[in-house]
């Protein structure tokens, strides 16, 4: 890595001596400028990335040239220095901007310290600074994969809703990429500069969803050693992302629809609750008006999240973006794996089309990646894709394939290629919610609701 570069102003030719000897001895690389305007037209020549700079000078002093510097760059970090300190010297170098102020004659031991810690927060600023743009990015509409007419309304309805504070309801199957258009609405909204904070309901357990959405004090159950702030309360001024929110145990619905109702959380164990401006968006991959029905979902929760609806389309009706998303992943695993790979075959981007992805996207994005993983040519072939995904296209045969049929509910169709798939895995549900792009627990629910059906059909 190349040095700092440390820009020295001052009018004293002693304090540029000293200051370049000290520094160089630290490894900076070390430039002077004894006024206002030289320090000005050399940063314009190569920036610096730090400042120290005398207040007092003859022509431009180092508060005009401390603006100047602000303007050419915020990026430089300057350090005021001064024989001659008043509070409203230090105040007015403050708000222009300065990283800190400190009163000739200094401590060298000091100033070198004061030099580190600012250039340490300087880099973590645009550490942060570049982690936001990758997410932003990331999330940029432009950067979601997709062309059908369905896609194509749900990003300009992103365009409309982003600009609101409102509720957002995301309703579509695993897999699909519902987080995507929910970090799309945060990352275009007058929010995209705070935190955009998401929690899986359906990955915790209910004790533990209370305290990592809402926070808990020091000594409010076994184990809380300290004080949490809660997810809610890390999310103020920006959005959250409650993924699969109809999980939430009824007990949590009741906080959380008091959260929506007050903006504020109250804390496991807090005494006063703690007032929180957080856009809420929440996920789900099942029908809430069914859930409210069988009482599994309050139906004033789903009124206060349902302000605003969006449907995302499986993979199985925008088959057309498949060509434009396995390439997508193929550069991204090329990227990742250091591969050379080109393409995909013709033939295998015909069973690619044909099949249902009952895991959606996500099972796509595996599909790919382990095809890149065996391929050793600059073509995937069939032979690279899994041996499920044969199996998943309504044109294989019955032994293999679940019994789809035009005429089918989807809900009927779901069930189908589970318990086919979790046939083919020899009942090894952790096999089959990976193939399906679903988590074991979703699995583990759908066979329940299934079983449940069942009985209530027997008994009838």
């Amino acid at each position: 890595m190349p040095p700092k570069k440390l820009l020295v102003v001052d009018d004293e030719i002693g304090i540029q001596n000293l200051l370049t000897r000290v520094l160089r001895s630290e490894g900076y690389d070390i430039r002077t400028a004894d006024n206002g305007d030289s320090a000005i037209q050399m940063a314009k020549e190569d920036l610096p990335d730090l400042v120290l700079c005398d207040i007092v000078m003859p022509g431009k002093d180092g508060i005009a040239a401390l603006r100047e510097l602000k303007q050419l760059s915020p990026k430089i970090e300057v350090i005021m220095l001064t024989a001659h300190s008043t509070v409203e010297n230090a105040v007015e170098a403050m708000k222009l901007g300065a990283a800190d102020y400190l009163k000739k004659p200094f401590d060298v031991e000091e100033l070198k310290i004061v030099i580190e810690k600012t250039l340490g927060v300087a880099d973590l600023k645009r550490e942060n600074s570049a982690l936001r743009e990758e997410i932003g990015l990331k999330y940029g509409i432009d950067h979601i994969v997709g062309k059908h007419p369905k896609m194509r309304e749900i990003f300009e309805f992103i365009k409309t809703v982003a600009s609101t504070p409102s509720t957002v309801l995301i309703h579509g199957e695993s897999g699909t990429g519902k987080e995507l258009i929910a970090g799309a609405i945060h990352y275009h909204s007058p929010r995209r500069h705070k935190p955009f904070v998401k929690v899986n309901c359906a990955a915790i357990s209910e004790e533990l969803l209370e305290s990592e959405l809402f926070g808990h004090e020091k000594g409010a159950f076994t184990g809380a050693v300290r004080t949490s702030e809660g997810k809610f309360v890390m999310a103020d001024g920006g959005s959250i992302l409650l993924d699969e929110v109809s999980e939430m145990s009824p007990k949590l619905q009741a906080k959380l629809l008091r959260v929506l109702q007050e903006k504020e959380v109250d804390k496991v164990g807090g005494r006063e609750p703690v007032k929180v401006d957080v856009r809420v968006m929440a996920t789900t991959n099942r029908n809430l008006e069914e859930e409210i029905k069988k009482r599994n979902f309050r139906e004033d929760l789903y009124y206060r999240l349902n302000v605003v609806t969006i449907s995302f389309p499986p993979l199985r009706e925008r088959k057309s973006d498949i060509p434009e998303l396995c390439n997508f992943f193929l550069a991204k695993y090329n990227r990742e794996m250091n591969r050379k790979i080109q393409a995909v075959s013709r033939d295998a981007e015909q069973i690619l089309l044909r099949c249902q992805w009952p895991g959606n996207v996500r099972q796509l994005e595996n599909c790919i990646e382990r095809a890149v993983v065996l391929c050793k040519e600059s073509t995937i072939e069939v032979e690279h894709l899994p041996p499920e995904i044969h199996s998943l296209s309504p044109d294989a045969g019955r032994d293999s394939a679940a019994d789809i049929q035009a005429g089918m509910t989807v809900a009927e169709m779901e069930r189908s290629l589970i318990m086919e798939t979790l046939k083919m895995t020899n009942n090894n549900r952790t096999r089959a919610a990976e193939i399906l792009g679903i988590s074991i627990r979703t699995l583990r629910n759908k066979l329940n609701e299934y079983r449940t059906a069942q009985s209530e059909k027997v008994s009838a």
